[in-house]
């Protein structure tokens, strides 16, 4: 397999938004190359006839499904009783500073 070139590995690099010092593509160089050469081993291994797999657990929907029971709800308006509120909303503590559309 060939080796990366400096050119290469800037390149990547842009297409990530990074920017590396030479120190730094020293470094990374020889770890990118292992990455393709690896990759280039996974695509010599026969997957004919082996079904494309999305998940191993063999469990199709774990999650219960939602049921309202209005007797145990509270209304918006019950709701809302209980605090401060800001049209039909919940009104809390400002966690940003410097807003004045309080």
């Amino acid at each position: 397999m060939a080796k990366l070139t400096k050119k290469q590995v800037l390149h990547v690099a842009e297409l990530s938004n990074l920017t590396l010092t030479d120190s730094e593509i020293k470094k990374l160089t020889p770890q990118l190359d292992k990455i393709i050469d690896f990759v280039a081993k996974l695509s010599e291994v026969d997957t004919d006839g082996v079904e494309p797999t999305s998940q191993t657990t063999g469990l199709t929907n774990i999650l219960k499904e939602d049921i309202v029971k209005s007797d145990e709800s509270l209304s918006q308006d019950e709701a809302l009783s209980a605090t401060d509120d800001q049209n039909g909303y919940f009104k809390v503590p400002s966690i940003l500073t410097n807003r004045s559309d309080d």
